[in-house]
Formats: C-alpha cells, sequence, structure tokens
C-alpha cells in the first residue's frame, strides 16, 4: 500500500473512468504488519483531490482520519468486530471517504 500512495499504482492507472478502492491500515491499529504513518494518509488524501478517476477509501473511525480527510465527503458506518474469533461484539464506526462529489456525479454502475 505505501507504494501505492507513493504514486506507483494510481499514477500507472489513473483515468477519468478508473475506479479505486483504498483500505489502508486502520491508524493507531497494531497487526499489519507495515509502517503506515499519518504522512502515508496525507499522500492518499492528495492523491484524492488530484486523480482523474473516482476512489472510496475505508478507515477506522479516528479523529486524526476526520482531519486528514475533511475535505471530502464522508458517511460513517456502524460496524461490528467480532473479538478473538469467538461470539463477543464490539461496535465501532467506519469512515467511507469519497474522492468525488457525488451529489453532482451519484455511483453507480451504469
Amino acid at each position: 500500500m505505501a507504494r501505492t500512495i507513493n504514486g506507483a499504482l494510481v499514477l500507472r492507472y489513473d483515468r477519468p473512468h478508473t475506479f479505486f478502492y483504498m483500505d489502508p491500515p486502520y491508524w493507531e491499529t497494531e497487526g499489519y504488519g507495515v509502517q503506515f504513518g499519518l504522512e502515508q494518509y496525507e499522500k492518499m488524501a492528495e492523491a484524492l483531490r488530484t486523480m482523474k478517476g473516482k476512489a472510496i477509501v475505508s478507515l477506522n473511525d479516528h479523529p486524526e482520519m476526520r482531519r486528514v480527510f475533511a475535505s471530502f465527503e464522508i458517511d460513517v458506518v456502524p460496524i461490528k468486530y467480532t473479538v478473538g474469533g469467538g461470539e463477543r461484539t464490539v461496535e465501532r464506526q467506519e469512515l467511507v471517504i469519497y474522492s468525488w462529489d457525488r451529489s453532482n456525479d451519484p455511483p453507480g454502475l451504469f
């Protein structure tokens, strides 16, 4: 993902008809096995601002992520996580961030 945000994949495939789904590591969570600092999210936000195509980013609902992506449309979605592979769940919220103005260009396949 870090190479993607640095531009390799986005620059290579970005066209007006391209759709990107970006699912980076959640901010301030452990267990991904990669370094993904705040600067990577800021680069992602810049890529969203400048791309020709469209993108959706899904992230954990965290004040810092809301700040980084504040200039974009954001939906807040409730989600339940299973804890430890058991039946116990934890309720959280996830952010779904859109790179385009959906009121002017609603999403759809056709």
